[in-house]
């Protein structure tokens, strides 16, 4: 009773969600790994500004380490500033990307005290992943932190994480102590250490995030389920979706979506706009502009019509995916068959929506809230009755 009452939430297991030992095992495993090629990192950072050497002087290695936070404040305020809002819809990327960029930080500390011209600028540059790294890996924990908790009981999750990384970093130390004494001076077993730990970071990692099962839809997991559905009218449960979830950051998607944007976006004459709500009484318009699916959405739209709204997008944009490379994205002159698109899609969602909703809710996925990246316009449209 008593260790699991210190480590584990109030109320374990039926207060946390399913996934929650699996995702707590990969994450201890990782923070262990972590914590002692953070050691190796450390280490060579303090003989970099030099630390036992006579020649070092206290201000140069100083303002070195200033430089480096610094530079890490900057690149954190920035970050946040980019990319705060993708960490909620795509957490498990972003999860993983830090757990990725970390690694690639400490590799650029262990390296730069052989490269002692460029040390400040390694060391500036690893200190701003590092910053990266602290704001993606933070929110994105609170992000898992609110899918985890099934009785409001964030802050106890938060807290008995917080204890369980404390003792795995406790056992990091531990071996850290052993290690130090056989790595000093012998470059080779530093990084082949380095090498072993990195490995198993990011396994563990990979690992963690997989284990990871939402309930509720991002672009990514609904796009999967509809995708199937249109297939062959199966829904996929939340398991089945989260394993065929990709969990690494993909560059430049062939058909972008974007979604809660200005009404320019979408329309840009009388004429459209009449186009974009023949024969559409939902509170939203999607029109192609300029080979992105592009949604505008009215105020009064409920989570419903945002996941309608969303799957139109997605079906439009595999549409439009070139499935070939022979076949060029859309052009101009197609504007016109790109309007007849979006009704070809109206009618679809007309269809299908309800019956797919339905079958969602059966397999167990919540349509309360989701986790869809909208941005902030809301529009108010009048069209004139013919």
């Amino acid at each position: 009773m008593g260790v699991k009452s210190v480590f584990l939430p109030q109320g374990y297991p039926e207060s946390v969600s399913n996934d929650y030992l699996q995702y707590q095992f990969w994450d201890t495993v990782q923070a262990f790994s972590s914590s002692l090629s953070g050691t190796l990192a450390t280490q060579a950072s303090l003989k970099g500004v030099g630390v036992g050497n006579q020649e070092a002087t206290v201000a140069a290695a100083t303002v070195t380490w200033l430089l480096r936070d610094g530079t890490g404040m900057l690149g954190r305020i920035l970050f946040a500033w980019q990319k705060g809002s993708k960490l909620d819809s795509e957490a498990k990327k972003w999860r993983l990307f830090a757990d990725v960029l970390n690694d690639i930080a400490m590799f650029m500390e262990i390296l730069a005290p052989y490269f002692p011209a460029f040390f400040t600028l390694i060391v500036c540059t690893a200190g701003i992943f590092k910053s990266i790294v602290g704001v993606a890996g933070g929110a994105t924990r609170a992000a898992l932190t609110v899918h985890q908790a099934r009785r409001d009981n964030m802050a106890d999750i938060s807290a008995k994480d917080g204890s369980q990384e404390t003792l795995v970093n406790l056992a990091g130390l531990l071996v850290s102590l052993i290690l130090i004494p056989l790595v000093t001076d012998n470059p080779v077993l530093t990084l082949s250490l380095f090498f072993l730990f990195t490995i198993l970071h990011l396994f563990a990692n990979y690992k963690a995030v997989r284990s990871v099962v939402m309930e509720t839809f991002n672009e990514a997991r609904l796009s999967i389920v509809l995708q199937q559905y249109l297939r062959d009218k199966r829904v996929l449960n939340p398991l089945e979706a989260n394993q065929r979830e990709p969990v690494f950051l993909e560059f430049g998607k062939a058909v972008p979506i974007k979604l809660g944007v200005r009404l320019q976006e979408v329309v840009q004459s009388p004429d459209e706009l009449s186009l974009a709500s023949k024969g559409n009484n939902r509170p939203y318009l999607v029109g192609i502009r300029n080979g992105c699916v592009c949604v505008c959405l009215g105020p009064e739209a409920s989570v419903h019509d945002e996941i309608r709204a969303m799957c139109q997008a997605v079906w439009l944009s595999s549409t439009l995916s070139p499935k070939t490379p022979k076949e060029s994205t859309c052009t101009s002159p197609q504007q016109q068959n790109h309007w007849e698109l979006v009704h070809e899609s109206q009618k679809l969602m007309d269809t299908i929506f309800n019956p797919f909703l339905k079958g969602v809710e059966a397999a167990g996925w919540d349509t309360k809230r989701t986790l869809l990246d909208w941005d902030e316009w809301r529009v108010e449209w009048k069209t004139k009755t013919s």
